[in-house]
């Protein structure tokens, strides 16, 4: 397949090295802040800080001199992300933080992997088939043998091992979407995604996992947008979806009781609105600079696990303040900046159409979490990417990431769409 040719972004080079010196440090400070936050020191917590940082060194060095990779850019964001969620879960419950530094280090190793196989665009077009037959595949299991957990069934339980299918099958969506619509269209092409599309969509309703469709068919939308920049297909499209949420509040309680409560939370503090209305309290006490690590109320108002999972975000705003929790934002809006910029220069129609899916993936992945525990939108229940806790969600937005990597025309040593020698 040819290459394309374009002038690569101006961007101008930094030292990986400094910079994650500097990310280290503060990674140390949080690790050691985490530990002392109980009623006594928690080595387990500072050790999978330590343990942490040790694999970002071995990562970099490794890719730096063997691969002779410069951007390191994305990783440093995702670390930075990965590395506040480990402090905040260890500072909560340290057995937790240990099974997630395992999860995290999974990550790295599988987002290392996938960028190497997205760098051939011919294999990708050969995968694209058995991909969303396997995603397929995943969700059909979840709708027999899949648990309800949360109101949703949305978990498989393997061998003492508990997954979520929609995490990995939304690496797979992207995947399919960019490799199928890759090469300048046909008709047969679209109608394929389309299909896949709604069943993908269809079997998360099917499962109550709203909050997971919603995220599918944003991406959908942006894939097709990108596809074919007309505003009148994607406008049609989001009136049937609207259509089809309609009749999804009408007929399942579920939905209908979480949209009652949408911003109507401080008409039952202590009823359907106690979990938002908690937590924007206790933003509000942390004000600017926040309360210190362990010292905030949020931590006792949940069990641990809602704590670290659907509330991090407002568990972090309280205990490390306003300004720490925008930074958390702007991280996610730098991830965005670069999808954009790489996709300009991308080699090929996959890169960038998967690199702003990704992107727009976690970005509205984030949107869902913050302005859900906010009361801005309807809560959904999603976790944000990075920083939750969790296996499946964890692994997703690590190979998700992979999509950006890959459309960095610098990742694979390419010049101007020639490989350097």
């Amino acid at each position: 397949m040819a290459a394309r040719t374009k002038k690569i972004p101006n961007i101008k080079p930094i030292n990986n090295f400094a910079l994650l010196l500097v990310l280290s440090v503060f990674q140390l400070i949080t690790g050691v802040q985490a530990a002392a936050a109980g009623d006594e020191f928690s080595f387990r917590a500072i050790l999978s800080m330590i343990i942490l940082i040790a694999a970002e060194w071995a990562y970099v060095t490794l890719l730096y001199t063997l691969m002779h990779r410069r951007n390191f850019e994305l990783e440093f964001i995702a670390l930075f992300l990965s590395g506040v969620g480990l402090a905040a879960i260890g500072s909560v419950d340290p057995d937790a933080c240990f099974k997630q530094l395992i999860i995290v280090l999974c990550g790295i190793i599988g987002f290392t992997i996938f960028v190497f196989i997205l760098g051939d665009v011919d294999l990708c077009m050969k995968l694209r088939t058995p991909v969303a037959i396997g995603a397929l595949v995943l969700l059909a299991l979840n709708l027999i043998i899949g648990t309800v957990k949360y109101g949703a069934q949305n978990w498989i339980s393997v061998g003492g091992f508990t997954f979520q299918p929609s995490e990995f099958v939304k690496v797979a969506f992207i995947f399919v979407g960019a490799a199928t619509l890759e090469k300048i269209q046909t008709s047969k092409n679209i109608i394929k995604f389309i299909i896949f599309s709604v069943a993908c969509v269809g079997a998360l309703i099917l499962i109550r996992d709203f909050g997971t469709a919603l995220i599918f068919f944003v991406t959908f939308l942006i894939i097709a947008f990108m596809n074919s920049g007309d505003v009148k297909t994607a406008g049609l499209a989001v009136a049937a979806a609207g259509l089809g949420g309609a009749i999804v509040i009408k007929y399942k309680p579920y939905v209908t009781a979480r949209f009652s409560v949408y911003r109507h939370i401080w008409e039952d503090v202590y009823g359907k609105g106690y979990q938002q209305t908690h937590i924007l309290t206790g933003m509000a006490s942390g004000g600017l600079l926040g309360l210190g690590i362990g010292n905030g109320n949020i931590r006792n108002y949940f069990d641990n696990y809602l704590v670290t999972t659907d509330d991090i975000f407002g568990f972090i705003s309280e205990e490390w303040g306003f300004l720490f929790a925008l930074v958390l934002v702007l991280s996610f809006v730098a991830i965005a900046v670069s999808a954009l910029v790489n996709s300009i220069a991308a080699r090929s129609t996959f890169y960038s159409i998967a690199a702003v899916a990704g992107a727009g993936m976690l970005l509205f992945q984030t949107a869902l979490n913050i302005f859900g525990i906010t009361d801005v939108l309807p809560l959904t229940g999603v976790t944000l990417p990075f920083v939750s806790q969790g296996g499946s969600s964890m692994l997703s937005c690590w190979a998700v990431l992979a999509f950006i990597k890959a459309s960095d025309v610098r990742t694979y040593n390419y010049l101007g769409g020639v490989k350097k020698k």
